[in-house]
């Protein structure tokens, strides 16, 4: 069977504290934190497992800041002498 394949299984509803949970069975066992779970227009649920994004992708994503809140031009005569500065 490739993994493409569909297979149905039964699987456990039960509470965890105040919400709902789906024990899911060792044959769709994936290796992800996070799933994504959607309802299609019949009401059935749809779950897929979130890919872990690196540090460059979520940097990648992120709006850049307006001008007045980035980091102001410096060039090396803004900066004191290294003979002045105490670490």
């Amino acid at each position: 069977m490739n993994e493409h394949s569909q297979v149905t299984k039964i699987a456990q509803v039960f509470n965890n504290g105040r919400s709902r949970a789906i024990r899911i069975p060792k044959e769709f066992e994936f290796d992800a934190d996070q799933v994504e779970i959607r309802m299609d227009e019949d009401g059935d649920l749809i779950v897929h497992p979130v890919k872990r994004r690196t540090l460059l992708e979520v940097l990648a994503g992120l709006e850049p800041l307006p001008p007045e809140d980035r980091m102001p031009e410096l060039n090396d005569d803004d900066l004191p002498p290294l003979r002045d500065v105490n670490f």
